[in-house]
């Protein structure tokens, strides 16, 4: 049976992030992706100026109790960028409606990046995020959102292995069962994300070439794969694997094609192998 997810994000019109991601990717693995759009932009809010906002706060709890009243399920619901303390509140209350024994939430904390937190939060809003990951079944934080989630410095890297590890294993103070950290490396020239079941304690890396340049859009590509894979019934170490290696090869496109970074990565031209291996799979 074909499964179905419910994704929480917003939507820029141009530049790919958030839902404009999160929907094709997932599509194209053959997971039914049903949205509640946070807000609407004309573009997101990395590198361009005069964009629009809409502001959709008022509208995502009758569109969840509208689900509800038509006995909708989901087998997971995923969210990204959430655009403030009340949204956060909304999102626990939809987990809350709609989770099941089998139901998979996954979390992308996203609020930072290069060691800062975006400008849109104040200092209250990483505590808030916090309390939205201990409901959540896997979350996917880079390494800025770690130190924000935990209250802590951020650091540089290249990473040591006891540094991640002790980050992932602070993170599993929240409930949460699984994480994925990303920006991980441990040597210049590399770029990967490291595996922690909090259960069993058990870590796995993976890296690629890193790739010059700073590119929009990455986490929300990265995110949107590794749930695919989780739901093509993928190991958490797979479902990393697959979302390094899908994403690598995205932003090198885009590095060779010479596109303008703001517009986002060429992740396009990768589903339709992408597709197939998740659909050949069988358990999708």
């Amino acid at each position: 049976m074909q499964k179905r997810v419910a994704a929480i994000h917003d939507i820029s019109c141009f530049g790919r992030c958030s839902l404009t991601v999160a929907l094709p990717i997932l599509s194209a693995a053959g997971i039914a992706t049903s949205i509640i759009p946070t807000a609407v932009l004309s573009t997101h809010t990395g590198g361009f100026e005069g964009y629009t906002f809409r502001d959709l706060t008022e509208d995502i709890i009758p569109v969840a109790k509208h689900w509800k009243s038509l006995d909708l399920r989901f087998e997971a619901i995923y969210t990204g960028y959430l655009g403030s303390y009340a949204q956060l509140t909304m999102v626990s209350e939809i987990f809350d409606m709609f989770r099941e024994a089998d139901t998979l939430i996954l979390v992308d904390p996203v609020m930072g990046d290069n060691g800062k937190l975006y400008t849109a939060f104040d200092e209250s809003f990483p505590k808030g995020m916090f309390e939205l990951c201990a409901k959540a079944d896997v979350i996917v934080p880079n390494i800025t959102e770690a130190a924000l989630l935990l209250g802590e410095d951020y650091k540089e890297g290249p990473y040591t292995r006891e540094y991640i590890e002790g980050l992932l294993s602070r993170l599993s103070s929240t409930g949460v069962k699984k994480i994925v950290l990303t920006g991980v490396y441990l040597e210049e020239g590399q770029m990967g994300a490291a595996a922690y079941d909090c259960i069993t304690k058990s870590v796995n890396y993976y890296f690629r070439e890193k790739i010059p340049g700073m590119y929009h859009g990455t986490g929300d590509v990265f995110s949107s794969v590794l749930l695919s894979g989780l739901l093509c019934n993928q190991s958490l170490e797979q479902s990393m694997k697959l979302a390094v290696d899908f994403t690598t090869d995205a932003i090198l496109r885009t590095y060779n094609d010479k596109t303008d970074t703001r517009y986002g990565v060429n992740f396009e031209q990768g589903l339709s192998a992408f597709g197939n291996l998740c659909l050949n799979n069988n358990n999708c």
